[in-house]
């Protein structure tokens, strides 16, 4: 019987060390590394893009926000996840004329607010987009008395 256990250590007793010492590497020593390296040289993708208005954090530019009031540009809501924080162009200026509607803010300006915050894709591939958070906060920045509760 000891002999058997011995023999168990023996076969077993490395590749036991082996997993451990590998949870141990991949699941805390390498993420704290990454995570670190992270927070030195892209602090603000590190944690998440935020975004901040009046010194507060108001969301990412990374996920959508929940923009559901007349007088905000939506996020689109036919993407699988939900979460995409970008809508195309086109999707911006067809919801110009809800927005004039509810603000009063003339449409030249709201296509100056969309052509100005419009961000290219890479070479060829892709549409034009503008990010739903940063031109909402823009239309909060232009001091419209809809805004003013913002």
């Amino acid at each position: 019987m000891l002999n058997f256990k011995r023999e168990l250590r023996q076969i077993y007793g490395p590749a036991a060390r082996l997993a451990v010492i590998s949870l141990v590497l991949c699941g805390l020593v390498f993420p704290l590394v990454i995570t670190g390296i992270a927070q030195v040289f892209f602090p603000s993708q590190a944690n998440g893009s935020l975004v901040q208005f009046h010194g507060r954090n108001v969301g990412s530019s990374l996920i959508a926000q929940n923009f559901s009031l007349p007088i905000f540009f939506h996020p689109r809501i036919d993407s699988a996840s939900g979460v995409d924080p970008d809508i195309t162009v086109q999707d911006a200026y067809s919801q110009i004329p809800r927005i004039n509607s509810a603000t009063g803010i003339s449409v030249d300006m709201l296509q100056q607010i969309v052509n100005e915050n419009e961000e290219g894709t890479f070479w060829i591939f892709g549409s034009p987009y503008v990010n739903v958070l940063r031109i909402n906060l823009v239309l909060i920045q232009t001091n419209s008395s809809a805004y003013r509760a913002f």
